[in-house]
């Protein structure tokens, strides 16, 4: 293991306009953690993780992320409100002035990578205001050799300033905090916020431009598994879904919780060096690994510490969003290189508010393309900026906030790639139980962990009328029955006691698909239109 803290400083800032900064190039996380506390920015936590509060903001804000508009995006973007256009003399002014915030300061910088399989590497350099912002970007990118440094080439820059407040009126943002890629500079320009993931997220949003039209290979908002037998599993899901809960398994391998790719030779590559985890509500008993990564080393965000610096998990006086981000070999089971091949099983995770879905269901292929394309969801309290608590939400591919190119372009890729490696689907409920979000309860850990594992195990049977039974609303397949599940727990319906009170709330969520639906039945063809709920409300 190199010692970060002997390289010589062997970078300079002024090509970026950053001027007579003192810099302080690839600390270890040690030194950063150090650096952090004795300057007040964070405290040391009883684990010995470092606890930082981000401040404003401790979630993404999705209204203020953009994409400078030039020759390389115009004809290709996705423009709208997910993927909106900032001019690129706009893009210039504001650069220069973040450039002159930075200059006569210390500054953080980190020379790193992401992209596990060296075929699709993409190096990244990152230039941090605050020493913890650097301290995560150890934790979350690919960590470069000593030798891999002597040779680093630089591809993209992430400038993260998040003391430095724009002027909407004269800069082009919307307010004071913005997160905008120039693909044509190959810059991820971020101020005026300190929450952590929009670094991470800069660098994915980037790569799911760069590796569907320039590498053949799937981006994907997804964690990852490998089983003792080489099989590999996919987990789609927006925040909170339970990505990297379900996905950290002591009986597989883990090869990434958030961010991979999906090439050609039909491999899976995680994206990132780190995990980035919800920790609300952490207990060792539910989520044992996740709980036991948080040492030194690790970040938590927006937490709250009792007298004894033990942090409260249960506490959501700053945010429900509480997080933790930590290198990956915190984790004691996990993929050398992050790499997996042969993915045999795809679920994607769902927190259903309504709490009419099925807790897991079988798709076919063409339900499989209809629900990848909406994407159906809730948004979780605090994972966004004044979102306070969950509301049913369609998000494209299970990652739209993330999404650069039409919706079309990642789904025509997944349903090939479906077809071609003869891959099993399938929707799992994460979310309300017994009722809707309010009356209802969260669908139990352990009920879904037992799903998920009973898929891996192949216990759920062959796809019959004996083994499943067709949902009479939403025409998925689910189980009837499922090794250390109750029954009843496997019928939504069931779980109501209100028959006429399900079957209206599962009516209405129907709606609710085929009407976001519209936006994308110029493309969709009419087997995947038919994958979506048949059943309409009067």
């Amino acid at each position: 293991m190199m010692n970060y803290d002997q390289i010589p400083k062997t970078v300079s800032l002024e090509k970026y306009g950053i001027k007579n900064s003192k810099i302080k190039y690839q600390l270890s996380p040690e030194k950063l953690h150090a650096i952090a506390v004795e300057k007040g920015q964070g405290v040391e936590a009883s684990s010995g993780a470092l606890a930082v509060n981000t401040g404003e903001f401790t979630g993404r804000s999705p209204k203020d992320r953009f994409i400078v508009e030039d020759d390389i995006t115009r004809e290709r973007v996705w423009w709208g409100n997910i993927n909106i256009p900032f001019d690129a003399a706009k893009f210039d002014a504001l650069y220069d002035k973040v450039a002159a915030y930075l200059s006569n300061k210390e500054i953080f910088v980190r020379d790193c990578y992401a992209c596990a399989d060296d075929n699709y590497k993409l190096n990244i350099r990152v230039v941090n205001e605050y020493p913890w912002s650097n301290q995560f970007a150890y934790n979350m990118f690919l960590r470069p050799t000593d030798e891999e440094l002597k040779t680093f080439k630089l591809e993209w820059t992430v400038i993260n300033a998040p003391g430095f407040m724009a002027d909407p009126k004269v800069d082009g943002t919307r307010q004071h905090n913005f997160a905008i890629l120039n693909f044509t500079k190959k810059i991820a320009l971020i101020g005026g916020t300190g929450y952590t993931g929009e670094i991470k997220k800069g660098i994915f949003s980037a790569l799911n431009f760069i590796l569907p039209v320039y590498k053949n290979t799937l981006p994907m908002h997804c964690s990852a598994n490998v089983g003792k037998d080489g099989d590999t599993a996919i987990f789609f899901g927006l925040s909170g879904t339970g990505k990297t809960t379900l996905s950290t398994d002591p009986n597989r391998s883990l090869i990434g919780d958030d961010e991979h790719g999906w090439t050609a030779e039909n491999t899976v590559f995680n994206f990132e060096g780190g995990c980035y985890a919800k920790v609300i509500n952490l207990s060792r008993d539910n989520e044992p690994e996740i709980y036991d990564a948080i040492k030194k080393g690790a970040i938590l965000e927006n937490v709250v510490l009792d007298d004894n610096s033990d942090v409260k998990f249960e506490d959501t006086s700053i945010t429900q969003n509480t997080r933790v981000s930590y290198p990956i070999n915190h984790i004691e089971n996990i993929q050398v290189p992050s790499i997996g091949k042969n993915p045999k099983n795809i679920f994607f995770l769902t927190a259903d508010a309504f709490g009419v879905l099925p807790p897991i269901s079988k798709l076919t292929p063409s339900q499989a393309a209809y629900h990848f394309i909406s994407g159906y969801t809730a948004k979780v309290a605090g994972t966004e900026a004044g979102v306070l608590e969950p509301t049913p939400n369609f998000s494209a591919c299970f990652g739209a906030p993330f999404m650069p190119l039409h919706p079309a372009k990642y789904a025509e890729i997944l349903s090939k790639k479906m077809i071609e490696s003869g891959v099993n689907v399938w929707l799992v409920n994460t979310g309300w139980t017994g009722g809707p979000y309010g009356v209802g309860t969260r669908m139990k850990l352990k009920y879904t962990r037992a799903m998920i594992n009973a898929v891996l195990n192949g216990d759920l049977g062959l796809y019959n009328y004996d083994n499943y039974h067709i949902h009479s609303v939403f025409g998925v397949a689910q189980p009837r029955e499922c090794p250390g599940v109750p029954t009843s727990v496997l019928s939504p319906r069931a779980t109501w006691n209100d028959d006429e009170a399900y079957y209206t709330t599962a009516f209405k969520l129907t709606n609710a698909f085929r009407e976001n639906f519209k936006k994308f039945e110029a493309f969709a063809s009419e087997e995947i239109r038919r994958g979506g709920p048949q059943r309409y409300a009067f």
